[in-house]
Order: structure tokens, then sequence, then C-alpha cells
């Protein structure tokens, strides 16, 4: 849905001044590429950091465990009390997962940040995946262009069925009404794509320039 929309609109926008179908494949083009690898690094970096922090929180909690392991035992039983265990009980489970070092690291890990530091997410993958999404949404308004068609209309058809469909999808894998989620994807897709085309539509009629 990124890619769709910011595509849709860019294109809108620029389509709105009256271009050549040469210059919207180049804008639609450049915006693709722009957006995925705005998104991929953005992901990326975003991943890393999260990861960065979780590393550097486990570190912290290692060396609590080794320098003070009696309070990050009573801790550990009072994590134990809290989920229902009774006092006792909670103390000697607290006691046995405090003899095994990684296993008490990890459950402090978990309690604390809610997270396996084990399992932490892929920086490539997350900035694959955000890549791959957004340049096939982004590459759904530009198809009519890339088929040989020149009319704007036909990319605005063809990226709103895109944004009906895809929001009704999301809607049912949710379990929502497909068309509670289809209408408002379309929507908002329409009312970008239309703030984006009256700006083409302003700066030539202000400027009286199309560009060949």
């Amino acid at each position: 849905m990124d890619g769709l929309v910011t595509n849709i609109s860019l294109i809108a926008g620029v389509g709105g001044g009256g271009v050549q179908r040469q210059v919207l494949i180049l804008t639609g083009l450049a915006g693709l590429a722009a957006g995925a690898l705005s998104m991929a690094t953005g992901e990326y970096v975003s991943v890393s950091s999260q990861n960065e922090l979780v590393a550097a929180e486990v570190s912290k909690e290692k060396y609590e465990l080794e320098h003070y392991p009696e309070a990050e035992r009573r801790e550990l039983a009072a994590v134990f009390r809290r989920q229902g265990v009774d006092a006792e009980t909670a103390d000697r489970v607290a006691r046995q997962v405090s003899a095994r070092p990684e296993q008490a690291l990890r459950l402090h890990v978990r309690e604390e940040l809610g997270v396996d530091h084990h399992e932490l997410p892929s920086p490539v993958v997350a900035a694959g995946a955000s890549l791959a999404t957004f340049a096939v949404g982004a590459l759904i308004p530009l198809l009519p262009y890339l088929f040989g068609f020149s009319s704007l209309a036909a990319a605005l058809v063809v990226a709103g069925v895109a944004a009906f469909v895809g929001g009704g999808v999301v809607s049912k894998i949710t379990e929502r009404p497909f068309l509670r989620g289809a209408v408002r994807q379309l929507l908002l897709a329409t009312f970008a794509a239309g703030i984006t085309y009256a700006i083409g539509l302003g700066v030539k009629s202000a400027f009286g320039v199309t560009i060949h």
C-alpha cells in the first residue's frame, strides 16, 4: 500500500502538469526506486538499532546476574509470583532457573524487554521485504504506461482497483469486513492522488509550463 499510494500520488501530481508519457514513466520509475531504497534503508537502520539496544540490555542483565545473583534471583521469584505462583514454589523455581545462567538470562530479558535475544529479526531480511513490497506496489500504477497507454485515467483506475482489492484482503486477514477495508483504502488513495493532481494542475496554471 505504501508503494501504491506513493507512486500513484507522484504520477498524478506530475500528470496534472500535463507531461508526456515518457516523463511519467521516468517519474514513476524514479519514485519506485527512491521509495523502495528509502524504505529498505530505513527498515535496516530501525531493526539494526533495535537489535543493538537489545544487545546492550542483555549485556547489562548478564553483568547483573554475574555480580548480583541473589538480587536477580529474588527479582525472578517476584516475576513468578506475579504470574500466580505461590511464594514458596516461586522461590524454588527461581533457584533452579538461576542455577543455569543462560536460561536465567533468557527469562530476565524476556520479562524485562519482551523479546528473546536468540530470536531477533534480521535487518537484511526486513530491508529486503520492505524494498520488494514497496516496489511491487509502486509498479502497479506504472503498468498502463509500460504497456503503451498514455492516459493518466488508466493509471488511476488500475491503482484504484489495486487499492480496493488490497485494502479488502488486509481486512479479511484481520477478520474484518472486506468492503470496509477496501473502501477505506480506496478513499485514502483517492484523497492522496487528488491532492497531488490538484498541485500539478495549479503549477501548470500558475506557470503555464508543460514539460515534454
